[in-house]
């Protein structure tokens, strides 16, 4: 059978905490009956037990909806079912619906194991997590603008790097990396000199779509200067195809395909010195916009 969910080594991930904080309200266009306003919420566990389309899970608290609790949530793909093991650890999306009582209706979805109680599965790849003090290898990408560019001509400059794609759905995930870069755009650009010796970078993991003139397009709606952005300070680039493994192997991003050609994939966002080298690496969203603008200031500064 072939696999549909994301297999990671478990020293990768369990590193790893909530995936996002923070939900989005995403509504229903025309609410028919039954049918209510939907939040997602991520949460982290242990399987406890599975039958045909549900799954009891152990999990850890998850802020705005629920304590630390077991209980069991139907699977929005019961055809998982036999991926999932008592006693593997996962990491997931909880689907709700939201009407004046509260939440109702809760689904698992966007499943990721990142621990195996039954080794059935060996991953084929090593990921990296990065730590402070790590040299970053002098990946190539291919800008917005077509241009090649390389991490080593950010030498010298505290650099932002996050990945994305472009048609990401999930506004917990790709959108609000982008929007907190934006931010973070915003408050070095308050100081001339701050600016002119950090940089951003937004790397797409799907090169195939994410052209040079998508990511122009994408990153010019971010910055709210649309087709007047030059992107002196903030790129958008995407590796070539051959050279992807390797730089999301590095980064420690997961990704393996979805529904309806969307990706399932985890976060990172690494902060690097004006040395090359690993500053700090942020596996989750939880991390905000001023504290890195602060970061990159001190590193920038000298």
């Amino acid at each position: 059978m072939p696999r549909k969910l994301l297999f990671l080594l478990p020293a990768i991930l369990l590193s790893i905490a909530l995936l996002p904080t923070g939900c989005k309200s995403t509504p229903t266009t025309t609410p028919a009956a039954n049918q209510y306003p939907q939040k997602t919420f991520p949460v982290r566990g242990k399987v406890i037990s599975t039958d045909a389309t549900h799954v009891t899970l152990q999990h850890d608290a998850v802020p705005g909806f629920m304590d630390a609790m077991t209980m069991p949530y139907k699977l929005k793909d019961p055809s998982i079912i036999g991926e999932l093991h008592p006693g593997d650890l996962i990491s997931a999306t909880i689907i709700v619906q939201q009407d004046a009582a509260g939440f109702r209706d809760p689904e698992l979805d966007h499943i990721v194991v990142i621990g195996q109680a039954r080794p059935d599965y060996k991953p084929a790849v090593q990921f990296h997590v990065p730590q402070p003090g790590d040299a970053v290898p002098d990946f190539q990408l291919l800008n917005q603008s077509g241009r090649t560019i390389h991490l080593s001509q950010f030498k010298g400059k505290a650099l932002l790097v996050t990945f994305i794609y472009t048609r990401c759905p999930i506004a917990d995930f790709c959108p609000r990396m982008s929007r907190n870069f934006a931010e973070v755009d915003k408050a070095l650009a308050a100081d001339p000199k701050l600016y002119a010796n950090t940089h951003l970078l937004s790397i797409s993991f799907d090169p195939t779509y994410d052209t040079p003139k998508v990511l122009r397009s994408y990153g010019g709606a971010y910055t709210g200067q649309y087709t007047r952005e030059t992107f002196a300070h903030w790129d958008f680039a995407a590796p070539p195809q051959k050279e992807l493994p390797a730089i999301t192997q590095y980064f420690d991003v997961g990704v393996t395909p979805g529904d309806s050609q969307t990706l399932t994939h985890s976060l990172s966002t690494i902060l690097i010195g004006k040395d090359g080298k690993v500053v700090a690496w942020f596996p989750t969203n939880d991390w905000k916009p001023a504290d890195l603008a602060a970061q990159m200031k001190a590193i920038a500064s000298s």
